[in-house]
């Protein structure tokens, strides 16, 4: 029962006196940090939001928002993803270089605060899909508690609408170098260029969208649902796009898939950045 799940999460923070959140803003970690206050008093817990490159300044500004509604100590970090060879060349290992980085920097503010452990946000899902970024995780020693506690996506957003968390349905995001090809050398120019059409695509109503770029041509992902309104606004859109720097726009007819990229991942690719 959730219920079971929620006192097991209690359970795992309760054993710590001061923590440090990894905070994205997104419902998993705000259920983290929601419970570790709860659980442990505002004084004892800081939420590190990180800003960087490879994520919107707008999802930036939105958790340091959150954190401040929740009454949270917050501190901003920012990470130089694209000083890494491999993230910047978008290897197969640059998911967990992300990573490293992210509990490299995590851990740096957890002994600064004195805090006892770095919390994240990762839930049951996570280990069932490819993420190297788990490597990283046991590397540095951070806990992900609601996959101690058993909880998935959909015990999440119970728990978070229970509580009264305003971001309960929010959308899931990721970095958004998962637009590109692997092996694709990234940069700040093309990596903006995602977010603002991204942005422009959910401000006509795609809220679940994914812009895939393949040299110059923008390749759209938005729900099955979505596609024959896609289409008929497939005039401006590519209009729009175009300005952005875009020569093609296309549309994908397989709809939103996350984690789409990684379909080109041999299964030797894969298991060599899970495990190293």
């Amino acid at each position: 029962m959730l219920s079971d799940k929620e006192k097991q999460l209690q359970n795992l923070i309760s054993k710590y006196d001061r923590v440090v959140v990894g905070f994205s803003g997104g419902i998993d970690s705000t259920v983290v940090l929601d419970e570790s206050v709860k659980t442990l008093g505002r004084e004892n817990v800081l939420a590190v939001v990180a800003n960087s490159d490879l994520f919107s300044n707008d999802e930036f500004k939105k958790a340091m928002s959150l954190a401040d509604d929740l009454g949270v100590q917050s501190k901003e970090i920012h990470l130089d993803y694209l000083s890494d060879p491999d993230i910047k060349q978008n290897t197969p290992q640059s998911w967990y270089r992300m990573k490293k980085l992210f509990y490299e920097a995590m851990n740096a503010q957890s002994i600064e605060f004195g805090a006892d452990i770095v919390l994240d946000g990762m839930i049951m899902d996570d280990i069932l899909d490819f993420r190297p970024g788990l490597r990283a995780r046991d590397e540095f020693g951070a806990v992900s508690v609601l996959q101690k506690a058993n909880i998935y996506k959909k015990d999440v957003r119970k728990l978070a609408q229970m509580r009264g968390l305003s971001n309960w349905n929010k959308i899931a995001s990721c970095s958004v170098s998962s637009r590109f090809p692997y092996y694709t050398e990234l940069n700040v120019e093309s990596l903006q260029r995602v977010i603002n059409a991204e942005k422009y695509l959910r401000g006509l109503g795609f809220l679940t969208v994914r812009v895939r770029v393949h040299e110059n041509l923008a390749r759209i992902e938005v729900k099955k649902e979505q596609l024959v309104k896609l289409i008929d606004l497939g005039e401006d859109i590519t209009n729009n796009l175009q300005k952005l720097g875009y020569q093609y726009v296309a549309m994908d007819l397989a709809g939103f898939y996350s984690g789409h990229m990684n379909q080109e991942l041999s299964d030797e690719d894969k298991n060599k950045a899970m495990v190293g």
